[in-house]
């Protein structure tokens, strides 16, 4: 294969045991659980990126360079080039047969630092955070030649400013939602088993912009020391990265040829779409 490449559930037991063995012990903070959820304060965390699962994804073809990608790609006995069909996944050979492996959830971790201010028994706040991860998504497609050709893309890194707006019982733990935008890179690769044509990557726009939404919960194991689980949906635009497919040693009969000499194709789902999982803890000053 030819690849051309542009540059929980034991943290949910931790949680529970945390919950019922610090309740008693919060409620006799009494001279902290006022300045609980107020103020400054600095996070890690760590989770897992996983897939949204688009099981619909295809290849989409511009054949006539007029820009939009609403052509099908057909033989010169006009038949469906690309008739053995489409998988949501990475190809393993030449043909469906060979069967594609799935999408990859990856690890994921980072650092963050916010602002809460509390007014009674309700939390408004915001803050900036750094996201390392590595989720990856794939569509793939077979040719009658046969050949198979898959774009893959996968998230290097993000970069999230958000608010949040929660709940706290009079101090101890804290239960919030959030939501903001995010600029992410995504790094993007091609591979095919076709030897005869000549493929070029184009509009490798790493970063992006997106957004994320979610919610979770805190407690405070001391009064600075905090524990937590979090959900975040997150969504970017990643709508840019194609794939020009020209002759190379192919003859002038190829499918990719025959209607402007040239063939652009890049996958039909233009959002880049995954959950993350995390478990966080903070430090509140």
């Amino acid at each position: 294969m030819r690849r051309i490449s542009a540059p929980v559930s034991g943290v949910a037991i931790a949680m529970a045991l945390a919950f019922s063995g610090t309740t008693a012990s919060a409620q006799e903070m009494d001279g902290g659980r006022a300045t609980h959820f107020d103020g400054p304060y600095v996070q890690i965390f760590g989770g897992l990126q996983m897939n949204a699962g688009d099981r619909d994804d295809t290849l989409v073809f511009d054949t006539t360079n007029d820009g939009k990608y609403d052509d099908q790609v057909t033989t010169i006995a006009d038949v469906d080039a690309f008739g053995p069909g489409f998988c949501n996944g990475a190809a393993n050979g030449a043909t469906p047969a060979a069967g594609c492996r799935a999408d990859k959830d990856k690890a994921e971790y980072g650092a963050r630092i916010g602002y809460d201010r509390r007014m009674g028994n309700f939390v408004f706040g915001g803050l900036i955070e750094g996201t390392k991860g590595g989720a990856r998504d794939a569509t793939s497609g077979f040719s009658t030649t046969p050949a198979s050709y898959t774009v893959q893309r996968k998230m290097d890194y993000s970069a999230s400013a958000r608010l949040r707006a929660g709940y706290t019982p009079n101090g101890g733990a804290l239960f919030y939602v959030t939501g903001g935008g995010s600029y992410a890179r995504i790094d993007h690769d091609f591979a095919t088993t076709n030897m005869a044509n000549d493929f070029t990557p184009q509009g490798d726009k790493k970063g992006v912009w997106g957004w994320q939404a979610g919610g979770g919960a805190e407690i405070m194991l001391t009064d600075s020391v905090s524990l937590g689980m979090e959900y975040l949906y997150n969504r970017y635009n990643d709508k840019n990265y194609r794939v020009l497919v020209t002759q190379g040693t192919a003859p002038a009969t190829n499918p990719f040829l025959l209607d402007s000499g040239s063939t652009r194709l890049k996958g039909s789902n233009n959002r880049f779409d995954y959950h993350s999982v995390r478990a966080t803890l903070g430090f509140q000053f």
